[in-house]
């Protein structure tokens, strides 16, 4: 394998049209060989909570199916978070790739933020560190990671074209932290630019971001490609400092490229650097010299099954625990009712490009009949949540035809057994032009009682849904642009049906595709359901009252927490907060397992007595749950977002739809700096359950806070955490530091360091954190650098944002400027 000083001469044998072709993908996952010169392809895989391999966002080669980064940030645990990116590197070489599109490391600025769940936090100093260590544990492997999306895209909403309005000083203590720390303490090998404008500019063609920020201030000497069609210019981007446009056949390169050379709008120098760029990563994979078959393995192995299950469990967060209901004892439980739409579902991920094909999936139920056996346990799912009808699943015949019209012989045939298509580069075996194509759709359904059914349909593209050949669902004249399909499609059309008990109907779809706006993509999907009426609550609430304990799972799915997708509040979707009503008055013995990918507003708090905040933990997602509900695991996880008690107390609601979700074709962050916690502080308002904040089935107290200022530009800090518990349980330790006289506008705490021992029932660990005046210091966007402007400061450390136990004050004597 070349070294990096093999790059310099590999590279200037190319030919220019040669250098050219390594800057942008030959197809949706590669870049081209250049047989020539013995250099092979590299291939990217999509991640973060796993590596999906080539296949589509609906089918593909199974993979392992890690904990979605919200949970991973629950942990609060590098060592774990480092585990789990070797783990997944080795799942993106079996699926014959090499360069992970992960981590995810935007910030929580609004709860509503249909990606939160693929992203670890709403505090920069947790994301970059977690961040720092998930790239350390996949590059170890020789696998590179791509943190993303490089800046600014905070929120899902018309995120491809929107213009991120963000000073400077926001954008560097904030935004662009986690970044800066991947490049200069992880040496993160690529970045991915996302899709938005930064300051009017397309992150993409940002010469300030990616040149002089990004490779300038913080020494980057990798790749920086852009998010999937995210690039739309071919001599801005190139000169801004854009390696790779993805994906590929190219739109904005190739001949396009050669031509700006030749106009003189791109010199060859420029093409050379970005050639380099792109070597020196295939150096860094191997890939330059990987001339295996391509061929995508399942490879389940039991290392990563058990990682994933410590890692959803240890993600899990105990939010209420009154009376000590939990954890339950095997032995002495009871009859045990099982409720609610996440019951027998194994909610495991978000939607969009973190979405794969699972090994497997162990839902709630799964896990706790693992447990117990079924002898003890009876079910009711009391209600639905989903946010799309239910999918069709059978035999789904498609016929497509090489124009919009149907007309002739179709080119190609294929039989899906559910019916949901996702088509973007390559389909159809490549026989039609996707810009130009229809497909006829046929499908049947059983009906298998008489009464009311809900046919629901979207599509990115055009479509007409016959049902026994009667039209009954138009999305032609009724199509207008959603929230599906990345934003190309329509939201889902819902029409009622009156069907009969024992009768097949045909169902035929007439789809043409749409030229898309930004994103090459076309699909369609098809949901039927009859609806779950009161009587659904009715069973909960009979199998609660027969029970000693009931557990209610509620909460989301990926159909909610998705891509290009915001959502439009924090109520539980559907009749789930009537659902948990009911079943408390039934059996006050009731725990609720959350599963979301964020806050949900909670009106029945007050009477639960036991609450677990689980997220998307991965395919051993019942185990893992199972695991914390009976003790086999410690609860360990902490809040790495603050839950409001209201959606209106969030930072982002405010009376101006720029502050959010944007307002002609702009997001101003007017909140600036006081996102998340730091909003809270700032306008007094009691959170539900502040950031940081989680039980234990232990008890911790700290003592012994000393903070020292050395003569060495450091501050030594050392606390001791005693478990006075009768357990063992792990300690999450959070270190803030505040400025106590500010000249200019500081938020009142920052999150600056923490620690996660576990300690022993009745013992005692010293801690020893050791601050530099970086962690004192604000952006002095003037002199572009950091400034500690001498006078008192105040550390402190508790177990969550609203729960400081000590605080110490200290003075800096001098003026600081760093950089």
């Amino acid at each position: 394998m070349p070294h990096d000083k093999h790059v310099d001469p590999l590279v200037d044998q190319m030919s220019l049209e040669e250098q050219v072709s390594l800057l942008s993908g030959e197809d949706l996952w590669s870049l081209p060989a250049i047989p020539r010169l013995a250099i092979n392809k590299l291939r990217v895989t999509d991640g973060p909570n796993g590596a999906r391999g080539s296949g589509t966002y609906v089918d593909a080669t199974t993979a392992a199916a890690f904990p979605a980064a919200i949970s991973l940030g629950a942990t609060w645990n590098t060592d774990l978070i480092e585990q789990v990116g070797q783990a997944i590197a080795q799942e993106v070489k079996s699926k014959c790739a090499h360069v992970s599109l992960a981590p995810t490391v935007n910030i929580h600025r609004s709860v509503t933020n249909g990606r939160n769940f693929e992203c670890f936090s709403e505090d920069p100093e947790l994301t970059a560190a977690l961040a720092t260590s998930y790239i350390q544990g996949q590059q170890s492997e020789g696998v590179a990671s791509t943190i993303k999306h490089f800046a600014g895209n905070e929120s899902e909403f018309e995120r491809t074209t929107i213009n991120s309005v963000i000073d400077e000083r926001t954008l560097r203590e904030l935004y662009l932290r986690p970044f800066e720390d991947a490049v200069k303490k992880a040496g993160v090998w690529a970045v991915m630019s996302s899709y938005n404008k930064l300051n009017g500019t397309y992150t993409a063609e940002n010469q300030w971001l990616l040149t002089d920020t990004l490779r300038n201030d913080w020494g980057f000497d990798g790749v920086v490609m852009s998010d999937w069609y995210g690039s739309r210019s071919t001599a801005p981007t190139i000169n801004a400092g854009l390696d790779l446009e993805m994906p590929g056949p190219t739109r904005d390169r190739g001949d396009k490229l050669l031509a700006a050379v030749e106009a003189g709008e791109v010199s060859r120098d420029t093409i050379r650097a970005r050639a380099m760029a792109i070597v020196k990563l295939m150096c860094r994979v191997g890939s330059i010299d990987d001339d295996q078959p391509f061929v995508e393995r399942s490879d389940d192995q039991p290392s990563h099954r058990a990682l994933i299950r410590k890692a959803g469990a240890e993600g899990t967060v105990l939010l209420k625990n009154q009376h000590k209901i939990l954890p339950l004892n095997t032995t002495s439980c009871g009859t045990i009712a099982v409720i609610g739409p996440n019951a027998k579902t194994a909610q495991i991920m978000g939607g969009g490009s973190a979405q794969l094909t699972p090994h497997y999936r162990i839902s709630p139920w799964d896990g706790l009949v693992a447990k117990l056996g079924e002898q003890g346990l009876v079910y009711a799912q009391g209600c639905s949540n989903y946010r799309w009808e239910p999918l069709h699943q059978g035999k789904t015949t498609v016929a497509f035809y090489d124009n919009q019209h149907w007309a002739g012989e179709p080119v190609y045939q294929e039989i899906l057994d559910k019916a949901i298509a996702f088509w973007d580069t390559d389909f159809a075996d490549n026989k039609v032009s996707k810009f130009n194509f229809s497909a006829l759709i046929n499908t049947t359904f059983d009906a298998p009682e008489t009464g009311l059914y809900n046919l629901g349909f979207h599509c990115a593209g055009y479509a007409k849904v016959y049902l026994d050949g009667e039209l009954v669902l138009d999305a032609t004249t009724q199509w207008q642009k959603g929230r599906t399909f990345f934003e190309e499609g329509c939201d889902e059309i819902v029409v009622p049906l009156q069907l009969e008990a024992g009768k097949s109907y045909d169902i035929e779809i007439r789809f043409c595709n749409r030229q898309p706006d930004n994103i090459m993509v076309s699909g369609w999907r098809l949901g039927i359901s009859q609806p779950l009426g009161n009587e659904g609550i009715q069973q909960a609430v009979q199998a609660a009252a027969s029970a000693d304990t009931a557990i209610v799972f509620v909460g989301r799915s990926g159909e909610w927490d998705t891509e290009g997708s915001d959502l439009e509040n924090i109520s539980l979707p559907g009749s789930q907060n009537q659902l948990v009503e009911a079943v408390l008055k039934a059996n006050p013995n009731t725990i609720v397992v959350l599963q979301t990918g964020g806050p949900v507003e909670m009106p029945w708090l007050e009477s639960v007595p036991a609450l677990l905040q689980a997220w998307y933990p991965g395919q051993e997602c019942g185990n893992a749950i199972a695991d914390v509900i009976f003790g086999d695991q410690e609860p360990s996880g902490r809040l790495p977002q603050t839950f409001p008690r209201r959606w209106s107390d969030n930072p982002t609601h405010t009376n101006s739809p720029l502050n959010y979700p944007g307002q002609d074709g702009n997001v101003a962050y007017g909140e600036g700096l006081n996102i998340g916690y730091r909003h809270y502080d700032q306008h007094d308002i009691a959170p539900l359950f502040p950031f940081g904040f989680g039980l234990s089935y232990t008890n911790f107290e700290l003592s012994d806070l000393v903070v020292n200022v050395n003569g060495q530009n450091r501050v030594a800090v050392t606390v001791t955490v005693e478990n006075t518990g009768e357990r063992a349980g792990a300690a999450v330790l959070q270190l803030y530091t505040s400025e106590l006289s500010p000249t200019l506008q500081r938020p009142n705490k920052e999150l600056k360091r923490f620690a996660k021992p576990v300690i022993e029932p009745g013992e005692r660990a010293s801690l020893s954190f050791t601050l530099t005046l970086r962690d004192f210091a604000y952006c002095d966007v003037e002199s572009k650098g950091w400034r500690v402007n001498a006078g008192q400061f105040m550390v402190s450390v508790g177990f969550n944002a609203a729960q400081i136990d000590a605080s110490a004050v200290i003075t800096l004597e001098d003026d600081y400027q760093g950089y």
